[in-house]
């Protein structure tokens, strides 16, 4: 039997089952996305060979370039407030919630210039994800070992001031797509005080669960909606501040999240229900 008929049938059956599984749909488009990140990231590794010889925080914008045209693939489109807030021209941490695989897309979407972000040290090797991770300047952490990550957060800290850098970081920890924000943990805060860049900058996206859900299995089109809160200064703080820079941070967070949810929370509420706005 020749090649070609076995390969139509095996596309046209691959077709009809998308048609007819919404499982099937899903697992087609995560496919195509985990496609979509190696061979995107393979040629951009190459772009930012070709153009700056290595690992430098400018190969980001090359990487932000291609990510952006992910959207495409998916009809996914992101409304973003207030961008201007992340784009002054100094050193800062910036935060916001994580809730799944697609956070980079919503990341690249509104990423300053200068801007590196913090990885677990697992994520270096994923081959040319890992290539181009590493040539866009990211940290990666060893969470396992706790005294190694915090040579690399003091390090971190000295090169934001040095070398006028942003840092992206996700203080939950983990993905999190139960219509809620997770516990932050400290370490973001720690570096703001301690490198004394100036502010932490909050970035809150709304949920994905409309149009993406791993627990039910569907993969759709949406819009997604980008808040960039106002600056929480930490100049002059010290690391005693640091429970309530944290506290502060999550609630404002967390007020802008129920706000601009659309999906109800696991308690059956609307999401945003009992809480104000933030201002």
């Amino acid at each position: 039997m020749e090649l070609w008929p076995c390969l139509a049938a095996a596309l046209l059956l691959l077709l009809l089952l998308v048609q007819l599984s919404r499982a099937a749909e899903f697992y087609a488009k995560v496919a195509l996305y985990c496609a979509l990140c190696f061979t995107v990231s393979a040629v951009a590794s190459l772009v930012c060979l070709l153009r700056h010889g290595g690992r430098t925080v400018e190969n980001m914008s090359i990487i932000s370039w291609f990510v952006r045209s992910f959207k495409y693939f998916y009809g996914l489109r992101f409304e973003v407030r207030d961008p201007r807030r992340l784009q002054e021209a100094r050193p800062c941490v910036i935060v916001s919630n994580h809730q799944s695989i697609l956070d980079m897309m919503g990341l690249m979407e509104v990423l300053p210039e200068r801007c590196v972000q913090i990885a677990k040290r697992e994520l270096l090797f994923l081959g040319p994800v890992g290539l181009i991770m590493y040539l866009g300047g990211v940290f990666f952490i060893n969470r396992q070992r706790s005294s190694t990550a915090m040579t690399v957060m003091a390090d971190l800290g000295e090169r934001m001031v040095r070398e006028n850098l942003k840092v992206w970081i996700y203080p939950e920890g983990t993905r999190n797509d139960n219509g809620d924000l997770l516990p932050f943990k400290k370490g973001a805060f720690y570096l703001a005080v301690q490198a004394q860049v100036g502010a932490i900058v909050p970035v809150v996206y709304s949920p994905f669960s409309s149009f993406y859900n791993t627990r039910k299995k569907f993969f759709t089109s949406g819009t997604v909606t980008v808040q960039v809160l106002e600056a929480i200064p930490t100049s002059g703080l010290t690391v005693a501040d640091v429970p309530a820079l944290v506290d502060t941070c999550h609630r404002a967070m967390r007020t802008t999240f129920l706000h601009i949810s659309k999906t109800p929370q696991e308690n059956g509420a609307t999401a945003g229900s009992g809480v104000q706005p933030a201002q």
